[in-house]
């Protein structure tokens, strides 16, 4: 791959706290192995997974400032929403600071905590990754594994059924992308 492992590794190795840089390396691993299993650039999915949080624990002022300046139509909820403004402030990141310029590695970070109608297959490998990487230990995600390795779009859909059911079960708002990827979702496999 043309962009450096070892020198993003680093990076977030001084930038992330060893649970989140942890986290930051089992979801690689899961986005390598997901890619391989549907034929997709491993070493693209590898990347992708492993810069996905990148901006996660920057101070939240720094994370909005980064989500105003990105130019990304950004909507309400999740300007309003301070724990969805991690990932377009990594799009943003990546692409600005690290020079990356593959659309499907700026959108898979920036899509991967709400999703959307459309994801390409690098963008639905880095947000189903991220949901079933090894440290996760959710009461369902056993269930959830055996979707992502059975099959994509019915792992997208149950994916957004249970970050929906989650979200409002927080009293949380649901940003539009996410409601039009679960409709796209669901008519993708019902």
């Amino acid at each position: 791959m043309f962009y450096d492992i070892d020198e993003k590794k680093k990076y977030l190795k001084e930038n992330l706290s060893p649970k989140r840089y942890q986290h930051s390396l089992n979801v690689a691993a899961e986005c390598r192995k997901i890619a391989e299993k549907y034929g997709d650039d491993s070493d693209k999915a590898y990347f992708a997974g492993l810069l996905h949080d990148v901006c996660k624990e920057l101070p939240g002022a720094e994370q909005k400032k980064l989500v105003l300046k990105s130019g990304f139509t950004v909507c309400r909820e999740e300007l309003e929403t301070r724990s969805l403004w991690h990932a377009i402030a990594g799009a943003y990141f990546v692409k600005t600071f690290f020079g990356v310029e593959d659309i499907d590695i700026i959108n898979s970070i920036r899509f991967h905590t709400v999703g959307r109608a459309g994801m390409s297959k690098i963008e639905e490998i880095v947000y189903l990754a991220d949901l079933v990487s090894a440290d996760r230990t959710y009461k369902e995600v056993d269930k959830m594994r055996k979707f992502v390795y059975s099959d994509l779009n019915t792992a997208m859909l149950e994916a957004l059924r249970f970050s929906i059911k989650d979200v409002i079960k927080k009293n949380g708002m649901l940003p539009v992308c996410t409601v039009e990827g679960y409709n796209f979702y669901t008519r993708l496999v019902e």
